[in-house]
């Protein structure tokens, strides 16, 4: 504790070892309350991951072994609470080693092993899935067991991809199908991760599992609203202002853009990171990127290129509300994905066209979008980094020097060895959309207009650029589909205020990998 401010931490996940070493905790329990009240619950959450799933379930393991003292002075603490200890049950899925169905049971069976000496049970089954029944029925002997299964998900997410992945989810569903034959001896059942995927037991035979991911009850049970962080981090809020030498005002501003934004229903208040908030507040004050440098999105940006998306264009599209209720582990899309794994959050939800809702996309905050863009361009472009010649782009344009920008374009295309091109027209969309937007450029993805959508839209000093990109066909083609379709109609307002509408169609040759036709017109 320094000058009376509560001690924070982004690695301690243990409720007990929060409490007792002085952390600041956000009193989450009135929602655990809701949880653990009725007789028996069976319930699934995803989140992405550094959002304090471990830490819920540090705390529901606590609420059940009857250690009440450590809740003094938290919400469930004032509830008519029994406080009776249970057997608790809780398998750790994260940082195992399961890049093999060997490798897999042989972590399942140390989890197994450490929960038996716990809770003084013997196991005698050498077959994992049936020391599984086994440690539940042993262990509810006296009372209900709790199970609380963290990150049930992680050995498929850390292998999408692989050959492997299949025979994982397999094991994966006869251990997990324990849960469902041994329900009549469970009192609770908590199972966190990251992605709903189908053809896991928990989901294909849990029928009644109560999912609790996208209820607006819950959707602020991780991570930290508004209000939580103004009242809990009042006094660290002043510290970081102080040694930022801005007003209080100011940098609340700046947090919400930074690091607020995470929407996980869609009419729910946002919330911010716990991961993000206590790191920015240890190191002083200081904006950067502290949740997305917990890992990259590598296998997502692969699943995306195999899958052909454009994220320039695929970002922007209302996505239907049933894309997020199950994963096939064989047909992953990237954007509901994106979702689960947090680079994406709902901003808007819409009545979709064939019934059902359909959400509105997009980045929860700065934080995540520019690491996100920075991510990308340098996947698609290995090594790029927005030095002087990427600046030449912004200045081209700036000064309508239309061939001088091509010749940049062509440039970050040319550094792309000639093994990682793609020929889809959605890969040099998304690589020519990345690059403005790294080196400075305010483009736009699939602006929306009455006759469907523009490619890409650029406002840069007094002109606005209406993008139309096309791959072994013609710019000429690409102009002409701009005129058809009169997506400079969005722009009129622009142009009335003197702003200069400029029509610019690039096409893409696959074979030089290439730009080898470009057109530029004003409206």
């Amino acid at each position: 504790m320094i000058n009376g401010m509560k001690n924070l931490t982004s690695s301690v996940y243990t409720f007990e070892n929060l409490r007792k070493g002085d952390f600041l905790y956000v009193d989450k329990t009135a929602f655990l309350w809701e949880l653990v009240r009725p007789s028996v619950g069976i319930y699934f959450l995803s989140r992405p991951r550094r959002f304090g799933k471990s830490l819920t379930l540090s705390t529901l393991k606590a609420v059940f072994q009857g250690k009440r003292e450590l809740f003094q002075g938290l919400a469930i603490d004032k509830e008519d609470y029994d406080w009776r200890p249970y057997p608790v049950i809780h398998l750790d899925m994260g940082d195992r080693k399961n890049d093999t169905p060997e490798a897999l049971d042989r972590s399942l069976r140390v989890i197994l092993d450490e929960n038996a000496r716990n809770l003084g049970v013997t196991l005698t089954e050498e077959i994992t899935q049936e020391a599984f029944r086994e440690l539940i029925i042993k262990a509810s002997a006296t009372a209900p067991a709790v199970v609380l299964v963290d990150e049930y998900d992680k050995p498929i997410l850390d292998n999408v991809g692989r050959p492997e992945v299949e025979a994982l989810r397999e094991a994966l569903e006869g251990f997990y199908g324990v849960i469902k034959a041994t329900e009549p001896r469970q009192r609770f059942v908590f199972i966190t991760g990251v992605a709903k995927f189908t053809k896991v037991s928990v989901f294909s035979k849990l029928n009644h599992l109560t999912d609790v991911t996208m209820d607006g009850r819950f959707a602020a049970m991780l991570g930290y609203t508004q209000e939580e962080l103004e009242a809990n981090f009042a006094e660290h809020i002043a510290d970081a202002a102080r040694t930022q030498g801005i007003e209080r005002g100011e940098l609340l501003a700046r947090m919400r853009r930074w690091y607020n934004g995470y929407r996980f229903e869609e009419g729910a208040e946002t919330v911010y990171n716990p991961v993000s908030v206590a790191r920015f507040f240890s190191s002083g004050g200081k904006f950067d990127n502290y949740w997305f440098e917990t890992g990259s999105p590598g296998i997502l940006f692969k699943l995306a290129k195999d899958d052909g998306f454009d994220f320039a264009r695929d970002l922007a599209a209302p996505v239907n509300s049933l894309n997020f209720s199950q994963f096939d582990v064989g047909k992953l899309q990237p954007l509901p994905l994106l979702v689960q794994t947090g680079y994406l959050t709902i901003q808007g939800a819409v009545d979709a066209p064939r019934g059902g809702r359909a959400y509105q996309l997009g980045f929860p905050n700065y934080e995540v979008e520019s690491a996100f863009e920075t991510f990308l361009l340098d996947d698609y472009l290995p090594g790029v980094q927005p030095d002087p010649a990427l600046d030449r782009m912004f200045e081209a344009l700036l000064a309508e020097d239309h061939e001088a920008f091509v010749e940049e374009l062509n440039a970050l295309l040319g550094a792309i060895p000639w093994q990682l091109h793609i020929k889809r027209e959605a890969y040099y969309h998304t690589v020519a959309f990345m690059a403005m937007r790294l080196v400075g450029l305010p483009a736009t993805a699939e602006e929306p207009v009455h006759s469907g959508a523009l490619d890409s839209g650029v406002a840069v000093g007094d002109r606005v650029y209406i993008f139309e990109f096309k791959l072994d066909r013609s710019a000429k083609e690409a102009v002409a589909q701009i005129r058809k379709k009169n997506y400079a109609a969005k722009y009129a307002a622009a142009a009335k205020q003197g702003k200069r509408v400029i029509l610019f169609g690039v096409n893409f040759d696959s074979a030089k990998r290439q730009i080898d036709g470009w057109l530029a017109e004003p409206v």
